[in-house]
């Protein structure tokens, strides 16, 4: 059970800054985590279908792919919440490898709000699962493996929201499932925005930035929603541990800022929505700041793309 009072208490627990936090975990919190199964580089290629890649231009079809990648994690998360299943089997078919997903079930959400809100992205999310498959066709990679059950709980543990012996589920409550939620909207965006300056096509461009839209638009839905339910402070430390797995530079906001003003829309000083690559993606979804891993977090056995410049941190 993770739900809001526990939150509360641990965050009122907590009187270091943002940045604090932040430098604390880039240096021995996030980095120390060994037991998320990070797969070091000299790992086969092919234990990921990581095999091609070299130093040309990566196609539009490996990026597609690795956005479905992407929207095969988001789309299981959401519909295990909504309905208890899964993604249908012949959407999740195609090249290399397909995985089983770990963990996941119904949340039996109290608010209204909650629920339409869960409802309404996980159709969103199976539907750009279908889109992108649809356009791929025979390209289209298998589903990856991806585990709801380990992933999470380190991911909370380095944001500092449970000590060591606590489990983060979730499924739990519909406060758990939003800060679950909020953990993979913003990495949707900033890897559409950051993918889009790989896409050639037009055609493509035209629709990636559609769905880079959608995902901004979720984003914020579950950010105002983590606000008025009094969860921006444990949303804040998500956000210290998510950047501090992508580099140096602040590429994440919290769901509040300084005098605990409400932050919907996280960009830079311009406004700009934050860009991320693909490797910086990969280093949040395997839960390590580490370069050269292939594996961990909630792709256990990696993304599923045949060039590794597009499975690898």
């Amino acid at each position: 059970m993770f739900g809001k009072q526990l939150v509360t208490d641990m965050i009122s627990r907590s009187a270091e800054s943002g940045a604090d936090r932040r430098a604390f975990l880039r240096t021995a919190g996030v980095a120390g985590l060994g037991v998320l199964g990070a797969t070091a580089v000299a790992a086969p290629a092919s234990a990921t279908g990581g095999g091609g890649g070299g130093g040309g231009a990566i196609s539009d079809g490996a990026i597609l792919n690795f956005a479905l990648n992407l929207e095969y994690l988001e789309a299981e998360f959401y519909s295990r919440a909504v309905s208890g299943r899964g993604l249908d089997d012949g959407l999740t078919t195609g090249r290399l490898a397909r995985g089983e997903v770990t963990g996941g079930r119904k949340v039996h959400f109290r608010s209204k709000l909650v629920r339409g809100l869960a409802e309404e992205i996980a159709n969103d999310e199976v539907a750009h699962v279908k889109f992108l498959r649809g356009a791929l066709g025979g390209a289209a990679v298998a589903r990856p493996a991806i585990d709801f059950t380990g992933a999470f709980t380190a991911a909370a543990r380095a944001a500092g929201l449970i000590g060591q012996g606590q489990t983060f589920d979730p499924f739990a409550d519909d406060q758990s499932f939003l800060l679950g939620a909020f953990l993979f909207e913003d990495v949707g965006v900033t890897a559409y925005k950051g993918g889009a300056r790989l896409i050639s096509s037009k055609t493509y461009l035209d629709a990636a930035a559609g769905i880079l839209a959608v995902e901004a638009y979720h984003a914020g839905a579950v950010r105002t929603v983590i606000y008025t339910e009094g969860l921006a402070g444990a949303a804040n430390k998500i956000s210290d541990a998510r950047d501090s797995l992508d580099g140096k530079t602040d590429l994440d906001q919290g769901a509040s800022l300084a005098g605990g003003r409400i932050n919907t829309t996280p960009v830079d000083a311009s406004a700009i929505a934050f860009s991320r690559t693909p490797q910086q993606v990969h280093n949040i979804a395997y839960l390590t700041p580490a370069q050269g891993v292939r594996s961990g977090g909630f792709f256990p056995a990696g993304t599923n793309n045949e060039d590794a410049r597009l499975t690898t941190t």
